[in-house]
């Protein structure tokens, strides 16, 4: 069965119902393979755009997290409509429609139906009284459960899930992480029973309980108790115990949610479904009904129906491949998973249980350390056929891209935990997978380093990032990650291209190496670590760089002993230059507080100097159409108000964000404006890799978008919750939770810690989302390193900042203290009483914007003033 295009008049109408991973895969792959021709309808049930259920678990312990999958901007397109709250309840495949819970009639020429499944529930008496885990609404009921009744018992809540799963597990790990006593009650003897067998199940199951995890195995529920009033007391187990519980989650799988392919009493069922549900369908996705298709869950292949990503994915595109006219087919299931469950790692792939004929089973077993690893080969120990890890799982992602295939080396050597360090270098065949998630193979990841006409240009791909964008390879789960960046150094290294870590062409040590050099030799002038460390008179990246590591090392006055020249355009001018070659003035405002006469003198300068007013994005006004020679007479009535520069120029800190806290408002449970202006206070003037932004939320309801900073800080009822590498721009990321309820004291501490530890360890321009994301580890390093001290520098952190803190000075306060410092501040040299008469402005709502060339009769000014591409700085 194959589609067709037709004329944008009459385009082809795909109705896709249901709102899940599925579909959003299903409506990006008829995107990006344009929609010319189409019409896609996606109707959901529930409020939110489609979100990543494979992180639910973030929703369950973290405050704020945005879970929406892919950019939202695709839901804008002319030809794709998202409807929600819409639930479909018939499917008319003679007339080609269906029908809506609300009343509503969706007319199609294809019908995609991705409605996933539901969570299974106890048949057993007080499952009402249950919550189970499975949409966002579950979690965050969950969540509220949890937290009201630990402040309603004034203890430690017992929480107990029923189900010893992946779900069941990660469920029971979120409570744990929201303070909750975790019990897991599992019919199976052992944990994770579908994945593993039961040497590793043993492993793990001790490995969580030395967590202080509770494991009852092999024994199932048959009540769950309450008292008179309808609250949760414990779990009536068959064999006649009662375990005692405050709250009971029900994690035991899902079913398919089939209803709309089931006939009503007295119709005739057109669709054939599985044995266990689900809607069978062919290898390209199809089901027995012309024009009807089914991805995801909902969908049954070979008798299966499988709540896996990879898979779901893997359908969304066939089925828009072959509506395009394409002949992809499916292969069949990939059963592979990996996880880390309360710091545990776990894998498991292939044939898991070595099921195939005289399959072969090399195991190394440490029950003492709750370690088990198992590789199954076929019977002369060469062919892969799959694996389990526990407690360490460093070789999965070698082994993982090599299923059914021979291994390069014998299986034993593969066996970390044997004392065989690590896995062996592996080269992966084109076709081999290694991307899951998204069916990238090895091939177009090579494809896209070497140019593969993909990106413009046809250019070759050479950063992490941008390969990712390329390829989608490590987008979904990430564990991947690490061999992507392995194959990336691989191919440009056998492209002749160096894989180094220079600078410049003037400096071959790292921006981390430079730093570390720097400090160590205590050198202080761009002459002496040129001499050292450099060749010939510098560039555009190593002068503003090592500008900046002196600034981080010293807080010495930027401009002066020679490092004026160093600098880039803004920070030469102490301000942001504009498009007509005027400067922005942005005077600090701790924490967004101001007093009305500090109100009073901005206004005052603004309308004396005839600046453009605007509120920024970072709580803080900025003063627009300052001429060069302008900005000194401009800060010296500032700072003589007792304002100080707010480094919007610079590569430092901007601003620190809050929400106005519980001071006034009656859900903040702690103080932000305060904590703002502290940390403000603190960290400004500090130059870093790039600019520094940071938010504080006096509670969870996160007003301050403190997660969306490179630093974020949220109240909690017991202190705050502080997280770490987040950022807005081109390529957004959500800053992940470092450490919780904090008092102040250790809060600062640990920021101290990760800041310098930043400055000291990323690459220039890199933001703390990118550098993290780069670290071995991720979080989990930058935890180990902030938090437990892993590499033994706290103390050296912390003494850094504090040299910082007690160093710094307010750079235009000592600008106008230095007549020498004021002459750079001219427009013209040869004639510094001049002013640059050729900028004009025009009125515009009350105020003034730049003239554009018409305007001002073609010629453009600003043309003729040298800006460093790398210099333009934005205060949002």
């Amino acid at each position: 069965m194959t589609g067709h295009t037709s004329s944008t008049e009459n385009p082809r109408r795909i109705v896709v119902v249901g709102g899940g991973p599925a579909a959003h895969r299903f409506a990006d792959a008829m995107f990006n393979r344009g929609l010319e021709g189409w019409q896609v309808t996606v109707l959901t049930e529930e409020a939110h755009l489609p979100y990543d259920r494979v992180a639910l678990s973030k929703a369950l312990t973290e405050t704020g997290v945005d879970l929406t999958l892919g950019d939202a901007s695709m839901w804008e397109h002319e030809a794709i409509t998202l409807k929600t709250g819409e639930r479909a309840v018939k499917i008319d495949s003679a007339a080609k429609s269906v029908l809506t819970a609300a009343g509503n009639k969706y007319e199609y020429d294809h019908l995609v139906v991705a409605t996933g499944s539901d969570a299974a529930r106890l048949p057993i008496p007080g499952a009402e009284h249950t919550h189970v885990y499975r949409t966002l609404e579950d979690v965050w009921a969950i969540n509220q459960a949890i937290a009201g009744l630990t402040e309603k018992l004034g203890r430690k809540v017992s929480a107990v899930t029923i189900g010893g799963g992946l779900l069941g597990l990660e469920s029971a790990a979120g409570t744990e992480q929201l303070g909750a006593t975790p019990v897991v009650i599992n019919g199976s003897p052992w944990l994770m029973n579908t994945q593993l067998d039961e040497g590793a199940g043993q492993a793990l199951g001790r490995l969580i309980e030395a967590k202080g995890f509770t494991v009852h195995g092999g024994v199932f529920p048959s009540e769950v108790v309450t008292d008179d009033d309808g609250n949760v007391t414990g779990v009536l187990m068959a064999d006649g115990r009662t375990i005692a519980a405050d709250i009971v989650i029900v994690a035991i799988g899902v079913r398919p949610r089939d209803d709309l392919f089931r006939a009503a009493e007295g119709e005739e069922q057109l669709f054939s479904l599985g044995q266990r549900g689900g809607v069978v369908i062919n290898d390209f996705c199809a089901t027995e009904v012309e024009g009807i298709w089914a991805i995801g869950e909902v969908a049954n292949f070979n008798g299966m129906c499988l709540g896996l990503v990879a898979p779901a994915n893997t359908m969304a595109e066939i089925v828009a491949d072959r509506l395009h006219g394409g002949e992809a087919t499916f292969p069949g299931f990939d059963t592979a998973t990996k996880l880390k469950l309360s710091g545990v790692d776990v894998a498991s792939f292939g044939d898991a249980f070595a099921r195939t004929e005289h399959a072969l089973e090399i195991v190394y077993a440490d029950p003492a350390r709750g370690v088990y690893q198992k590789i199954v080969t076929t019977d002369d120990a060469k062919t892969l056929l799959g694996g389990i890890f526990v407690g360490d799982a460093s070789p999965y992602m070698s082994l993982r891209p090599l299923l059914g295939r021979e291994l390069p080396a014998e299986p034993g050597a593969y066996l970390s935990a044997a004392g065989g360090g690590e896995a062996p270098e592996t080269e992966l065949p084109d076709d081999a997978i290694l991307c899951s998630c998204n069916n990238v193979a090895a091939g177009a990841i090579r494809d896209a380093i070497n140019g593969c006409g993909a990106c413009e240009g046809n250019a070759p791909v050479q950063e992490l990032g941008e390969l990712k964008g390329c390829t989608r390879a490590g987008t979904q789960c990430g564990s991947c990650v690490p061999m992507l960046k392995k194959l990336l150094e691989g191919e440009l290294t056998k492209s002749g291209i160096e894989v180094s870590k220079a600078l410049c062409e003037h400096i071959s040590l790292s921006r981390q190496e430079l730093f570390d050099a720097i400090r160590v030799l205590e050198l202080t002038s761009f002459e002496d670590i040129m001499a050292k460390y450099g060749t010939g008179a510098g560039c555009d990246i190593c002068k503003p760089t090592i500008a900046s590591i002196l600034a981080s090392q010293h807080s010495a006055y930027v401009l002066d002993a020679g490092r004026g020249a160093l600098q880039d355009t803004n920070d030469r001018a102490l301000a942001n230059m504009q498009k007509d070659g005027t400067y922005s003035v942005v005077p600090r405002i701790a924490g967004g507080e101001i007093t009305p006469k500090g109100l009073g003198v901005i206004a005052a300068v603004a309308e004396k100097y005839n600046l453009y007013t605007k509120i920024t994005g970072g709580q803080r006004i900025d003063m627009f159409g300052a001429r060069l020679e302008q900005l000194p007479d401009i800060w010296k009535e500032l700072v003589d108000a007792g304002f100080e520069s707010g480094q919007a120029y610079g590569k430092s800190l901007r601003t620190v964000k809050s929400c106005v806290g519980s001071t006034w408002c009656r859900f903040g449970v702690q103080d932000s404006v305060a904590m703002a202006i502290a940390l403000e206070l603190r960290y400004r003037g500090l130059r870093s890799p790039h600019k520094l932004k940071m938010g504080v939320s006096g509670c969870a309801r996160e007003c301050a978008e403190a997660r969306g900073k490179d630093v974020g800080v949220i109240a909690t009822a017991d202190g705050w919750n502080l997280y770490v590498g987040g950022n807005g721009g081109a390529t957004p990321a959500h800053a992940k939770l470092l450490a919780k309820d904090l008092d102040d004291e250790t809060l600062l501490k640990y920021i101290d810690r990760y800041l310098m530890y930043y400055i000291r360890t990323a690459d220039r321009l890199q933001r703390t989302a990118r550098w993290q994301e780069e670290l071995d580890g991720d979080i989990k390093h930058v935890e180990d390193v902030v938090v437990h001290d892993s590499l033994g520098i706290a103390d050296e952190l912390e003494a850094a900042m504090a040299k910082h803190i007690d160093t710094y000075e307010d750079e235009w306060a000592e600008t106008l203290k230095d007549p020498e410092r004021l002459r750079r501040f001219r427009s013209f040299v040869n004639a510094p009483d001049q002013k640059d008469e050729s900028i004009s402005f025009v009125p515009e709502r009350g105020q003034i914007r730049p003239a554009t060339n018409e305007e001002k009769g073609g010629v453009l000014i600003a043309s003729t003033i040298p800006v460093r591409s790398d210099t333009v700085s934005a205060e949002n």
